[in-house]
């Protein structure tokens, strides 16, 4: 579809070159000569808005013009997504175009049972990253499924089964606990005490089939999230700085991060709404 700035192009090319008039000119493109006639004017605020916006994707150059568009509303700027986008453009903000990942697929476990409500599914995961002397950093992601909440992040050398029984005992007296909780079948999440604890806490635990992080697809999404907006941007010194520099991140990314598939809602505030609405009925 030819967009209404080149069939104007179009217009003064033809008046211009051929030696028509606006008239003819517009029969033959097709368009109004009001149209033709159409002389943009930029808005009083211009200047402050693209300044705004640029302040705004300085600050978080790992995000797009949606999540931008999103924050903004959300700290009471009344502008319109395809303002956003324009501008976007016109300044040259884009994010470099991600090659398209080959997907696998393959036969699901059996009921994979997606959260229906909050605290119901949890599911956790393990990264690892160096600190500026290369030194191991390995962290524990717990997130909530239906609400997408980064519960925690623990960051440690190693993480064992015991500490892992520690981490969810502290959460589950804090939070509750969940109805299920998922994982890949990693030493530390299939060992016996740690089934056994989860078993006295009448939680149920959900693996997934061996090599199929697709079966995951939460906990794999936000790990991704977290290593090209946290880990990827910051050079830790040791494993206290990269847990305060973490935990500052993750308190961003539940509290006034929009998040997508939430309506752009940042996930705290989708996790009240739900609460609220759960009450309600």
């Amino acid at each position: 579809m030819v967009s209404p700035r080149d069939r104007r192009r179009a217009v003064k090319h033809l008046v211009a070159e051929r030696g028509l008039s606006q008239r003819h000119a517009c029969q033959l493109i097709g368009m109004p000569r009001s149209s033709a006639r159409y002389q943009h004017h930029l808005r009083s605020d211009e200047n402050h808005t693209v300044a705004l916006i640029r302040t705004y994707a300085e600050e978080q150059p790992m995000y797009g013009y949606r999540i931008i568009a999103a924050m903004l509303k959300q700290n009471g700027h009344q502008i319109n997504r395809k303002r956003v986008y324009r501008i976007w453009r016109q300044e040259g903000l884009q994010l470099p175009r991600r090659k398209p990942a080959k997907r696998r697929y393959g036969d699901s476990t059996g009921s994979l049972q997606r959260a229906t409500h909050p605290n119901e599914v949890w599911t956790y995961d393990f990264l690892e990253s160096r600190t500026e002397r290369g030194g191991k950093l390995r962290m524990l992601t717990i997130l909530d499924e239906y609400t997408r909440e980064c519960l925690l992040i623990h960051v440690a050398r190693s993480i064992s089964s015991q500490q892992v029984i520690r981490i969810l005992q502290w959460l589950f007296l804090v939070r509750g606990a969940p109805s299920y909780l998922r994982s890949d079948n990693g030493p530390e999440f299939i060992a016996v005490a740690l089934q056994q604890w989860l078993c006295k806490q009448h939680c149920h635990t959900l693996y997934i089939k061996p090599g199929s992080p697709w079966e995951n697809p939460f906990i794999e999404s936000f790990n991704g999230t977290f290593r090209s907006e946290c880990l990827n941007r910051w050079v830790f010194a040791d494993g206290r700085e990269a847990q305060e520099v973490i935990e500052q991140w993750r308190q961003e990314y539940n509290h006034h991060r929009p998040h997508s598939s939430l309506g752009y809602t940042p996930p705290a505030a989708f996790a009240e709404k739900s609460k609220l609405s759960l009450q309600l009925d």
